[in-house]
């Protein structure tokens, strides 16, 4: 449920239909689209979601928290403790004293100790409530909706990929330059991006192109950010392209 390099979602009422058809496991690797679910807007983009048998999301991707905490969802318990719990001597529990009763975590995974990571997402809930954060992942989609348009709005930028969720791909293009030049050429670009400190997408290839990826999970992001991609991506495309011989566009 969104996936990493375009923030796509398979069919998972399908995927779901089969598995029960086959007697398979259902898992959802939701990192961050899972997340979606929590829109009313967004939710049919992961219909099907809550069909999975286990979801694995990360809330440091997009529920704003600090690395590093992510929350596996499990249906079957008793499947669940099956799968790690261990039978040996010192972990056995005890009737009475600090490990009697409650719920053995080391159980429940492969960590016998952990940090207490559920701590800030309980905080951060408490303080700003679900709504809060769900109105942030709209706004999210919101501004990856507009930069998407703008891309595809400017003659000399290119997308790569629909935009259903938070993740845009785009590239520098120019006609009449080929494949191998561009590639060349926005990889350049985005490297100066980030080293002149202007801004820090990563990248991806999609059916061959190498593309710009910005993925959009901070809820401080405003427009003059994207402006300011969208403005170095066409200097430095210019003057990449420049340098391999091909002059910059004529002004309209």
């Amino acid at each position: 449920a969104g996936t990493v390099n375009t923030g796509a979602t398979d069919d998972l009422q399908a995927l779901a239909a089969l598995c029960r058809e086959e007697g398979l496991w259902l898992h959802v690797d939701g990192a961050f689209g899972a997340f979606a679910r929590l829109s009313e807007k967004l939710r049919p983009k992961v219909a099907g979601l809550e069909e999975a048998d286990s979801v694995a999301f990360d809330l440091h991707k997009w529920m704003y928290q600090p690395f590093d905490v992510a929350c596996v969802l499990v249906r079957d318990a008793a499947a669940h403790r099956a799968a790690f719990a261990s039978t040996a001597s010192y972990l056995a529990t005890l009737e009475r004293g600090v490990i009697s009763g409650g719920l053995p975590f080391a159980d429940r995974g492969v960590d016998l100790t952990r940090g207490f990571r559920a701590l800030k997402v309980w905080m951060s809930m408490k303080a700003h409530g679900v709504a809060h954060f769900t109105q942030l992942i709209e706004q999210n989609v919101r501004q990856a909706q507009e930069l998407a348009a703008r891309v595809q709005d400017h003659a000399e930028l290119q997308l790569l990929a629909p935009v259903p969720l938070n993740i845009v791909c785009f590239r520098y293009h120019r006609a009449g330059v080929s494949e191998e030049v561009l590639n060349r050429a926005n990889q350049e670009v985005l490297i100066r991006l980030q080293e002149q400190g202007i801004a820090v997408p990563s990248s991806t290839v999609l059916d061959g192109h190498f593309a710009i990826r910005c993925c959009i999970v901070n809820h401080r992001s405003r427009q003059e950010d994207f402006d300011t991609l969208l403005a170095g991506t066409l200097r430095l495309g210019r003057e990449v392209l420049a340098e391999e011989g091909f002059p910059p566009p004529a002004s309209p």
